[in-house]
C-alpha cells in the first residue's frame, strides 16, 4: 500500500490523501479526467470550466494529454490558480517518440498549458505511430531516455508511462534505466488487473486508473460489456448503505485498491461527487462483491495496433 503522505481539507469537509511516489514526489489520490473520447470533439471552454470547478471544489491533480486537443483549455483554466498547488500529468503521444523529439513535444504541451513545467510526464503507448498512420519501430527504450533527458532539463518533475505491461517495465529496468514512478492503465470493475497491480505494489510504482467507470453506465456500455450497471440493484443497495452514489462507491473501491483514479466529467455536480470518496470505507463483504465482478474485459483494447510489435495487450478478442 502507498503511504500516506499528507492531507487537504476541501469544501465538503473530506480529506483527500497524497501518495509518496519513488521519486520522492507526492501524488494526489484522485484527478480530473479530461479525455472526452474517440468521438468528442471539445467544446471552446468546456474543459476549462470542468478544470476550473474542480480546482475550486478541492481537486488538486488534473490529468491530460497532447492528443486530447485540451490542453489549452486547461492552461487557461490553471492560470487562475495557483500554480504549485495544482499536480498535472500530461502525455507525449505516438508520433514523438524519437529521443529527439522528445523534449521538443513536451515544450509544445508546456506553452499549450501556460507553464513551466509539469508534475509528471508519461509516454502515452509504447506503440510508435507516425502521422501518416504507418508505424514507427522506434524502441521505447529510446523513447524513455527521451523523457529521461526531459526530467534532467527541469521540464518535468517525474516520469512514467502508460498502457505498459510488465515485460515492458521490467525491460526498462533491467537495461539500469531510471524507474518509472507511476503507471497509468485502464482499470475499473470489470478490469481490476490484480497481478500488474501486485507487479506494481513490489516495484512501488503507483498505478493511475484511466477509465474509472468502465461499462457502469448503460448508454456507455456495449452489448457484451459485462455487468454491473449503474442500476443494478445490488450496486443501489450497497450505495444506500454508505449514503453515496454508485459511481462514488466504485471509485472509492479504486482507492481501496491504491490506485489513483481519474474521472471525467464536464457537470458540475458529477465533478464535486467524484470527489466526496474519502470519507467512509467499504466493508469486506462488498469489497468480495465488487472483486467478483472482474472479467478480464478490456473497454479499450486499441486493437488496431494489436500488429505492432510493442502492442501491449493481449493480441485477442475477449469478448
Amino acid at each position: 500500500m502507498l503511504l500516506i503522505l499528507c492531507f487537504i481539507l476541501y469544501a465538503h469537509g473530506a480529506v483527500i490523501p497524497k501518495y509518496k511516489i519513488n521519486d520522492g514526489f507526492s501524488i494526489p489520490a484522485i484527478a480530473l479526467g479530461t479525455w472526452l473520447g474517440n468521438n468528442t470533439k471539445p467544446s471552446a471552454d468546456d474543459v476549462e470550466q470542468a478544470v476550473t470547478w474542480a480546482i475550486e471544489s478541492g481537486y488538486t491533480h488534473v490529468d491530460t494529454a497532447w492528443i486530447y486537443n485540451v490542453e489549452q483549455q486547461v492552461g487557461r483554466a490553471l492560470k487562475k490558480f495557483k500554480r504549485e498547488d495544482v499536480f498535472i500529468t500530461t502525455k507525449l503521444w505516438n508520433d514523438k517518440h524519437a529521443r529527439s523529439s522528445v523534449i521538443p513535444a513536451l515544450r509544445q504541451s508546456l506553452d499549450n498549458l501556460q507553464t513551466t513545467y509539469v508534475d509528471l510526464y508519461l509516454i502515452h503507448w509504447p506503440v510508435g505511430q507516425f502521422q501518416n498512420g504507418s508505424y514507427d519501430s522506434t524502441d521505447y527504450l529510446e523513447t524513455w531516455r527521451g523523457l529521461i533527458d526531459a526530467k534532467n532539463a527541469g521540464l518535468t518533475r517525474s516520469i512514467g508511462v502508460s498502457n505498459f505491461n510488465q515485460q515492458m517495465i521490467d525491460r526498462i529496468l533491467e537495461n539500469g534505466l531510471e524507474k518509472p514512478v507511476a503507471l497509468q492503465v485502464e482499470l475499473n470493475l470489470n478490469l481490476q488487473q490484480p497481478a500488474l497491480l501486485s507487479y506494481c505494489k513490489e516495484k512501488n510504482i503507483t498505478v493511475m486508473a484511466y477509465t474509472p467507470f468502465g461499462s457502469i453506465f448503460p448508454w456507455k456500455a456495449k452489448e457484451t460489456s459485462p455487468p454491473p450497471r449503474v442500476d443494478d440493484p445490488a450496486m443501489i443497495a450497497m450505495a444506500t448503505r454508505y449514503n453515496k452514489t454508485v459511481p462514488q462507491v466504485v471509485l472509492r473501491y479504486l482507492v481501496e485498491l491504491g490506485v489513483v483514479p481519474l474521472p471525467k466529467s464536464l457537470t458540475k455536480s458529477r465533478i464535486e461527487q467524484n470527489i466526496d470518496i474519502f470519507d467512509f470505507s467499504l466493508s469486506e463483504e462488498d469489497k468480495q462483491l465488487l472483486k467478483s465482478y472482474d472479467k478480464n474485459y478490456r473497454t479499450i483494447p486499441q486493437y488496431k495496433w494489436r500488429d505492432h510489435p510493442f502492442y501491449p495487450f493481449e493480441r485477442t478478442h475477449t469478448e
